[in-house]
């Protein structure tokens, strides 16, 4: 059984890639440190956010299995992007990579829109919390 449960209210409008709340029941805690896309030799690839996108989920998603963990025990995910408007487009491509990496358990998210990210060239930053039963 999985430490998470996953809450919707109905009277909050339909989540749609996210979870509005996330129950942890387990006991050990992971923390993420941010992720972009930086490949082994420590250069970000991939020209646009959704080639990014899915080299920073998959770089979460790596740190998380190091840790024990799966992509059903992410509790919170927070995306960080230098362009708004160009995640909200890809919107439909982001999700589409997060279901074939993640699955369909989505985290309680936040998407935070920033001016620049440690490496010049990141167009986005995934970190986050899992819970391990």
């Amino acid at each position: 059984m999985s430490p998470l449960e996953r809450v919707d209210p109905p009277e909050l409008s339909p989540p749609t890639g996210f979870s509005h709340a996330v129950v942890a029941t387990g006991s050990r805690l992971v923390m993420l440190a941010g992720q972009t896309a930086l490949d082994g030799q420590g250069r970000v690839v991939g020209e646009t956010l959704p080639e990014q996108f899915d080299v920073a989920l998959g770089n979460l998603l790596a740190a998380l299995a190091a840790a024990g963990g799966t992509p059903a025990d992410l509790a919170r995910v927070t995306v960080y992007t230098t362009d708004v408007a160009g995640y909200r487009a890809h919107a439909r491509g982001l999700g589409r990579i997060w279901r074939e990496r993640a699955g369909r358990d989505y985290p309680a998210m936040a998407l935070i829109g920033v001016v620049r990210l440690w490496d010049e060239e990141a167009l986005v930053e995934l970190d986050g919390v899992a819970v391990l039963a």
